[in-house]
């Protein structure tokens, strides 16, 4: 996950599974790039192969995450230094909400308080609860929305998929 490009990868793929030419329409990269990186995510665990077709004498392959949240960390051998690890997601959110306030569609709020370390745990369960049932809403709209505070991003997008419309039917 060390490129941001994998990261990208990843949260397409929670949408649902995906062919590294659809990835690759969607992030606008060629497909050798997409194709190395999601190479690189099968190789780590983190995709495999969901399903697969025939299309014009090559078997076409379509990805998928292998868990909906991936844990990120250093593993230490017995003696070594605790290592820090420092994944800034509001520098991430930051930076793709800098749009937002030009178009007059940035919703933010900050609070401060003092409170115990318990209810600090209490409210951040809360909050990851929320992030869930925001992460599982039905895919539509025009505009992909961040949760970290709720603002609109350039994102890439998947198109609607075929096989999921026959699906429904």
């Amino acid at each position: 996950m060390a490129d941001p490009l994998r990261s990208t990868l990843l949260d397409l793929l929670l949408e649902r599974a995906a062919t590294v030419s659809e990835l690759a329409s969607a992030v606008r990269r060629p497909k050798s790039t997409v194709a190395h990186h999601v190479n690189v995510l099968v190789a780590a665990g983190m995709l495999r192969v969901v399903r697969t077709r025939r299309v014009r004498a090559i078997d076409e392959r379509q990805y998928g995450r292998t868990a909906r949240l991936f844990r990120v960390g250093v593993v230490n051998q017995p003696g070594d230094t605790p290592a820090i690890v420092c994944v800034n997601a509001l520098s991430v959110a930051a930076a793709e909400a800098v749009p937002a306030p030009e178009a007059d569609d940035l919703r933010t709020i900050l609070r401060h308080v003092r409170i115990p370390r318990e209810r600090a745990s209490e409210c951040w369960g809360q909050v990851r609860s929320l992030a869930q049932e925001f992460a599982q809403l039905p895919r539509s709209g025009d505009t992909v929305y961040g949760f970290a505070r709720v603002y609109p991003t350039d994102h890439p997008t998947l198109p609607d998929s075929g096989d999921d419309a026959a699906r429904d039917q």
